[in-house]
């Protein structure tokens, strides 16, 4: 993929539910100007086995998940097209839908901090530790000018280490404990190769001023430097549906979002639902999504107590604003974005030009995907749409082919009972009718 001026897309694709795949494609391709060869990467066998093989270890194959595109996202007044690789029914659908009322108030704004990462090092057998955090703090300069003299690329690019600091422990089992943190600029790199390195290179200097041993030289996924923020603000007709005014709405999703940010049994599920939205998009990306999951559940927990990671109030002119604020430490260059032919492809669909915007646009997926939670649980409740959906997965097990599994899925949302038994005995009755 060349990163470059970003295209003028129109994320504003109607009907796409009523395409076929084949059709649904036709339509993303010509909205993004992507080529036949960039088509064919969603074909199903983007990725070679040899290929997979010099990826990770011991291959045997690949597994594949299924790659939507959400639509009608708005982004700081940008479209966009949003690939999503996911097994779970309604994700997709949700976050399209959401996105499209969005796109009415306005859109998503966005901002972020820069992609600073962190290297930890850890120092043991130091008797004096806090003396010895001067001292490090003291060879700033040396640390940091051994630390970008190992990766002069970065450092070209407008990256490189910038900062360290210090932390003290003095109480752990093995004795005190310190610990330098490497505050490094990624730039468009996830950065785990960089940081890692760095830490690397500069363990040898820190253990000959301390008199201390080196053990851990780790980078840390809880990249609470690396912040991505998505705030959106909705107006009451917005949010109203047939049964529902928008003003019994908001209250709902607000008494919602509550109940999540006071109890972590429901911040964890409250969590999950954003995640919906975020993970899909690291994969179908080539990202880390273990490493976003990872930070975004220690930054949730950084008050001492699990809560929520989104919040949800009421203005002053009565309207609901959401607003999300996580760690998202993604990358455009190194790793799977490089190698894996379908997330280069995905990533020409997604058209950003920096790591930044990437995971600009993934937390306004993120609060798209929370949203579209609280307002179905908030209205009809979080079954009804979910399982209408579900039931094409359950009429698939069920046996059903081609235009069996809609009318079997049909009849088990028609009759609200989508179960496994139910659909056999639909498909049966389809058959011998």
């Amino acid at each position: 993929m060349t990163i470059g001026t970003p295209r003028v897309v129109n994320s504003r694709l109607e009907n796409m539910r009523n395409l076929d795949p084949a059709g649904r494609l036709d339509r993303v391709a010509e909205a993004v100007s992507l080529d036949a060869n960039g088509k064919s990467m969603f074909g199903g066998d983007a990725l070679p086995v040899d290929l997979a093989n010099g990826m990770i270890e011991n291959v045997v194959g690949t597994f594949q998940l299924p790659l939507g595109v959400a639509t009608n996202f708005t982004v700081n007044d940008r479209d966009y097209l949003v690939p999503m690789a996911v097994e779970e029914p309604s994700v997709v659908a949700a976050a399209s839908f959401m996105a499209r009322i969005v796109r009415g108030c306005g859109g998503f704004q966005t901002s972020s901090t820069l992609p600073i990462m962190r290297a930890q090092v850890q120092i043991l057998g130091i008797p004096d530790p806090h003396g010895a955090r001067l001292k490090i703090l003291q060879a700033k300069d040396q640390i940091v000018a051994a630390a970008n003299a190992k990766d002069p690329v970065l450092v070209k690019f407008g990256g490189g280490c910038r900062d360290i600091e210090v932390h003290v422990f003095p109480s752990s089992a093995r004795g005190p404990m310190v610990v330098m943190h490497l505050l490094v600029d990624v730039r468009d790199a996830m950065g785990a190769n960089t940081v890692n390195t760095m830490a690397e290179t500069v363990a040898p200097i820190v253990e000959k001023m301390t008199g201390g041993h080196v053990r851990l030289r780790i980078l840390s996924n809880l990249a609470d430097l690396r912040i991505a923020r998505a705030r959106v603000e909705l107006t009451e007709a917005s949010l109203a549906t047939k049964d529902f005014d928008g003003r019994r709405v908001i209250d709902g999703m607000v008494d919602a979002y509550e109940f999540a940010a006071i109890d972590p049994y429901r911040a964890a599920t409250h969590n999950k639902g954003i995640m919906n939205g975020v993970d899909p998009v690291v994969v179908a990306t080539g990202n880390d999504w273990r490493a976003i999951e990872a930070g975004a559940h220690a930054y949730a927990a950084r008050s001492g107590r699990y809560t929520s990671l989104s919040t949800w109030e009421i203005g002053a002119n009565g309207n609901l604003i959401g607003t999300l604020e996580m760690p998202m430490a993604l990358g455009l260059v190194g790793g799977a974005t490089k190698t894996h032919p379908a997330a280069r492809a995905a990533l020409q669909v997604l058209n950003v030009t920096t790591a930044v915007e990437l995971a600009e646009v993934t937390v306004a997926v993120g609060l798209a995907q929370n949203m579209a939670a609280l307002r179905a649980l908030a209205t009809e409740g979080i079954q009804r749409g979910h399982m209408a959906l579900h039931a094409r997965n359950i009429a698939i097990g069920a046996g059903a082919t081609g235009a069996e599994i809609d009318e079997v899925a049909r009849r088990l949302a028609a009759d609200h009972d989508v179960r496994s038994a139910r659909a056999e005995e639909v498909l049966a009755d389809i058959r011998a009718n």
